[in-house]
């Protein structure tokens, strides 16, 4: 069956193609939700007094694409995550993950369209991660994935540190003490 779309659909067009798919996906999701509209002259002679919006909004999402990716290609990525002494994560870095990173950076990213090398990272180190971005362009983001156990170690060392160094300190203060009892 032939729709024209009047919006963006994933991983079938843009607003304004004409695409050929199932009836049933047309009649029970497309027209009803009013992301399409069936092929006709009728509905072929409006998109077509339509197009120069369609290509400026076309336009548009290049533009703004192409900003985008160099805002990413300029960011370095550091994902702090519970890591082994082996470096091996206890949880995974996913698409989601990244994506949550990045709104924190202020780069706002559809977690679809962050491609995570074999879908999720479980050990730490820096990758090149891939985000699609309009059209076939698309961005290398570098994300450097680091144990926030390191500097859990930090502090817990300090005290012991501390601790080694009281006894002394105790030890000082007997002697001291001891001379003026005996006085």
């Amino acid at each position: 069956m032939k729709i024209i779309l009047n919006q963006d659909v994933y991983n079938l067009g843009e607003e304004g193609d004409v695409c050929d798919v199932a009836r049933g996906y047309a009649r029970n999701y497309l027209v009803p939700k009013k992301l399409a509209v069936v092929f006709n002259n009728a509905t072929k002679a409006q998109f077509e007094s339509r197009k120069t919006i369609i290509e400026d909004k076309k336009d548009f999402k290049r533009k703004e694409a192409m900003s985008l990716k160099e805002r990413l290609e300029d960011i370095s990525l550091i994902v702090k995550m519970s890591a082994g002494e082996s470096g091996k994560l206890f949880g995974a870095v996913t698409s989601a993950t990244i994506a949550d990173a990045l709104a924190r950076e202020g780069v706002e990213v559809e977690r679809k369209k962050i491609e995570v090398p074999s879908h999720h990272i479980k050990m730490v180190g820096t990758y090149q991660i891939k985000v699609r971005l309009y059209e076939q362009e698309s961005a290398e983001l570098k994300v450097v994935i680091d144990s926030d156990r390191k500097q859990a170690e930090k502090p817990a060392e300090a005290p012991k540190a501390a601790a080694k160094q009281e006894p002394v300190k105790a030890e000082e203060t007997e002697e001291t003490e001891t001379p003026q009892q005996e006085a």
